[in-house]
């Protein structure tokens, strides 16, 4: 049901599944119809103009109903195309399934017969087949199959290759599972998807080749009708009675232009990417569609952010992910947000510049003051212009954001030309110095790598050199040394450190780690589905958290010398951000919530920068040890 209604929100794929099933339904019942016999010739009758009397749509030049003819060969066509259909995606899906798993000299066997194939233009290589088998509609179904063999064969083996590598079939073959079972049970489920949307993308152009060959006289064989030989029949008529030409030809339309309606709407709604509402065409930056009031800028930082509220609107589901959320940070100051996986941090981030996709994503209240200006809902010419400039984005996984076909050198000149007009040999200058600057070895040398030549380490300090390369001022650090090793891992955080003091930068680093916050931040804010809990100074933080769930989050963390301390976890999960409780979100998991928690929304409430959102805060680390 899912997948149907995901199916539906496509209204040109609604309307080509409702064509397609109108036909299809045609064609089912047209043994039980009151239809004059298809066959039966007239000669008296030719060429009746369509309405007239027994003959709906007219009649052929041998006096036979075409209203008849039509249904009946629109149920032959219809049945040979997705007959070809079947036999060409499963054997070309059993080909390239083959030739991917056992790869080596079975795949270049198998490969390069399937490029030989591909060689020929395919209407040329029907056309030998039919004429070697002879003419006959089997022999098309054969002839329309064979040549699309090689393309489900070079689509599905390319799908193979991929999953045959992946962890999950290494572990099927040390269980000891055969390879047979092996493609049956591991394989086969994960390029099923891909079968569906090349079948359902390709149904619609083989049955338009059936009827080509039925055109010229090789498919369909009189007196038995499909809706080529039908054309062909009636192509000596087209000038004086032309309804015998546009009868079938406005038939083999609406079939061809329903399935592929229809098949770009499957391969849509097959897509996981797309599951979450998001179209083929998002928006070039966040939507913006703000609820009362703009909070006004207090100069508390260079960026600031002010009661910012994103959601994501997937069907009839809101998500609030961020519930209005309160930050700033200085020039040469770097502020850590830390929580679990959900709590809305990358989501805040992204929204500062536009970067939250929609549809789903929608920015609903709030702002984002650069310097006083506001960037929410700011022209996209002037986020395109900030981005990279004033304000610089490192991304978490740097293997997924550098581009794997052009060399660091070419991403990190182009990132600078985007933005300055500075000549190739003074960007390409300028790059060689940021690499140096982040500590990269034979810095010159990796200019000409491409990102897959780089170690993990190397490739975030590429990230790093991206974001520094125009100058920003502001630098937005989401979680960049998760997938790091420890020691590397302390090197960039300490380059960073480094960067921050000597240029005066002004840093947001998103993170999950309090070992790192501690090493690198001025002052924390702790988020909790979507909102901030407690914020305060890094060291007033670790020392004495005050809300709850940052004193739990804190006890999760082993600590060196702390043997003897029993490592806490948080039971429960975090809320479902689109049924978020009333009062405080943390009431369900907190062993000191009371009533009260539940009955009304808490502010965020402290002196200076100490704040915390809770009605009965911890009191000191003892209480929290225990």
């Amino acid at each position: 049901m899912a997948f149907l209604r995901l199916l539906a929100r496509n209204r040109l794929a609604l309307v080509g599944g409702v064509m397609l099933s109108l036909v299809v339904l045609l064609a089912l019942v047209t043994p039980l119809l009151p239809l004059a016999p298809p066959n039966v010739t007239a000669t008296g009758d030719r060429f009746l103009p369509p309405f007239s009397e027994g003959a709906l749509l007219g009649t052929d030049h041998l006096g036979r109903d075409l209203l008849s003819r039509l249904l009946w060969g629109t149920r032959l066509s219809l049945a040979v195309g997705f007959a070809a259909a079947i036999v060409a995606a499963t054997l070309g899906a059993a080909i390239g399934i083959i030739a991917g798993f056992y790869g080596g000299r079975t795949d270049n066997v198998i490969m390069r017969g399937v490029d030989m194939l591909m060689a020929f233009p395919y209407i040329l290589l029907a056309l030998a087949i039919v004429a070697a088998l002879g003419p006959g509609l089997f022999n098309a179904l054969i002839a329309v199959a064979a040549v699309n063999v090689p393309f489900f064969a070079r689509n599905i083996r390319g799908i193979t290759v991929g999953i045959a590598h992946k962890e999950f079939v290494d572990a099927a073959r040390l269980s000891g599972m055969s390879n047979a079972r092996i493609i049956l049970t591991e394989i086969l489920p994960n390029v099923i998807p891909v079968i569906v949307i090349a079948m359902s993308t390709t149904i619609g152009w083989m049955i338009l080749e059936t009827a080509g060959l039925s055109f010229l006289g090789l498919g369909s064989q009189p007196p038995v009708a499909d809706l080529g030989s039908m054309l062909g029949e009636a192509r000596s008529a087209l000038i004086t009675n032309p309804h015998t030409s546009v009868v079938p030809g406005v038939m083999i339309l609406i079939i061809v232009m329903s399935i592929n309606l229809l098949g770009d709407g499957i391969r849509d709604a097959l897509d996981p990417r797309l599951k979450s509402g998001a179209l083929s065409r998002p928006m070039a930056a966040t939507r913006v569609d703000r609820q009362g009031a703009v909070p006004a800028a207090t100069g508390a930082g260079l960026l600031e952010v002010r009661g910012l509220e994103t959601q994501f609107h997937v069907k009839d589901r809101v998500y609030r992910a961020v519930g209005g959320v309160d930050l700033a940070v200085k020039p040469g100051e770097c502020l850590g947000i830390i929580g679990e996986s959900g709590s809305g941090k990358s989501v805040t981030a992204l929204s500062v510049m536009g970067l939250v996709a929609s549809p789903p994503g929608i920015v609903t209240g709030g702002a984002a003051y650069y310097d006083g200006d506001d960037l929410i809902g700011a022209p996209y010419a002037r986020l395109r212009a900030m981005r990279g400039r004033n304000v610089a984005y490192i991304f978490q996984d740097p293997q997924a954001t550098l581009h794997p076909l052009y060399r660091v050198g070419d991403q990190l000149i182009e990132a600078m030309q985007v933005h300055q007009p500075v000549s190739n040999s003074a960007a390409r200058a300028k790059a060689l110095a940021l690499l140096r600057d982040v500590r990269i070895p034979n810095a010159e040398q990796r200019l000409s790598d491409y990102p897959h030549e780089m170690s993990g380490g190397m490739r975030q300090r590429v990230g790093i050199a991206m974001a520094l390369a125009n100058d920003p001022e502001v630098i937005i650090a989401d979680e960049p040394t998760t997938a790091l090793d420890v020691t590397v891992q302390a090197q960039v955080l300490s380059l960073l450190d480094d960067l921050r003091r000597s240029r005066g930068l002004a840093i947001v680093f998103i993170t999950h780690d309090f070992g790192v916050v501690a090493q690198l931040c001025d002052r924390v804010a702790v988020m909790y589905a979507g909102r901030i809990v407690e914020e305060g100074t890094t060291r007033e933080i670790l020392e004495m958290p005050r809300h709850p769930y940052t004193a739990r989050l804190m006890a999760c963390v082993p600590e060196l010398g702390q043997g003897k301390r029993k490592l806490a976890s948080i039971p429960g999960l975090p809320p479902v951000v689109d049924r978020l409780p009333p009062g405080c979100a943390f009431a369900d998991r907190c062993p000191k919530a009371q009533p009260v928690c539940r009955e009304g929304d808490i502010p965020l409430d402290g002196e200076g920068m100490r704040r915390v959102r809770c009605l009965f805060p911890e009191t000191g680390l003892r209480e929290v040890a225990e």
